[in-house]
Formats: C-alpha cells, structure tokens, sequence
C-alpha cells in the first residue's frame, strides 16, 4: 500500500484492512475480528504497519456465505465451520 498527499492508503492489488472491509460489508471491526479468531475469515498477511490485510474478493465471498447461512438456516458459528 502506498500514501497519498491526503493520507490515505490506495490498497495493493485487491488487499483492505479490516476497517476497509468492514465499511465494505457494513460490519462492525469487532465482528470481521471474530470471524478471523473463530478461522472462519483466513487473513492474506500483514501490511509494514503490522495491520491484517484481506483479499477483499475471498473476504467478500466468505462474509456473504456466513451472513446467508446465520439469516437464512439460523446456523451457529459452530455449524457454519463445518460447512465451511
């Protein structure tokens, strides 16, 4: 990722932050966090700053399947891992 004079970051290829992706998915960070802790949400590395970077496509895919499947089959985070 590389600064603008404004001091944002023009994300690398198709790499966001977790703040990014959660803007994206209209989720709270807390919640991209948990699903990443509970290996639902495979982070794609880590930024210079130390920041968890994700493939937003993958991401994206994965946080689709998860809210389909908690809104749809009222599935636990439990049940969900195995489908995963």
């Amino acid at each position: 990722m590389r600064k603008v004079k404004t001091g944002k970051l023009i994300p690398n290829k198709r790499l966001v932050k977790i703040g990014q992706l959660a803007v994206l998915f209209k989720v709270l960070p807390s919640t991209i966090n948990f699903y990443t802790r509970e290996g639902l949400l495979p982070e794609s590395g880590r930024s210079r700053g130390g920041y968890r970077l994700y493939d937003s496509e993958k991401a994206m895919a994965v946080l689709t399947k998860i809210e389909s499947l908690q809104a749809k089959k009222r599935l636990s985070i439990s049940e969900i891992k195995e489908l995963l």
